[in-house]
């Protein structure tokens, strides 16, 4: 009897620092990425995700994983007809799918203003 390992998607936000041809904004300090990623566990998707990313000129500094649609779902988690399409994907394809890019930047002036009277 073979044991069929049966993979699944799973949600995971992963931080980038920045790194010359990342491919990120000018001025940008890193950025948050949503990405779709199959696996037979979350261990395997975030390690895939990882060494894709870093093929990519990216610097992955930290990973949250979310778990699969069903575990979200069982969260309270509401995924759209757009998110459930790309996880979809993720899966037919065994691939890592970025579905969002939010670049970071730092604030000019970020120390209090201090008002003279």
């Amino acid at each position: 009897m073979t044991k069929t390992s049966k993979q699944a998607v799973y949600t995971l936000l992963v931080e980038v620092g920045r790194k010359t041809g990342d491919g990120l904004p000018k001025g940008a300090t890193g950025a948050a990425l949503m990405c779709y990623a199959s696996g037979i566990d979350e261990a395997e998707a975030v390690r895939e995700t990882v060494a894709i990313l870093k093929q990519a000129d990216m610097a992955p500094l930290d990973v949250t994983g979310y778990g699969t649609e069903e575990e979200r779902r069982a969260e309270g988690h509401e995924i759209d007809e757009d998110e459930a399409e790309l996880m979809a994907r993720a899966l037919a394809e065994n691939s890592v799918i970025v579905a969002q890019v939010t670049p970071f930047f730092d604030k000019p002036n970020s120390k209090p203003e201090t008002k003279v009277q």
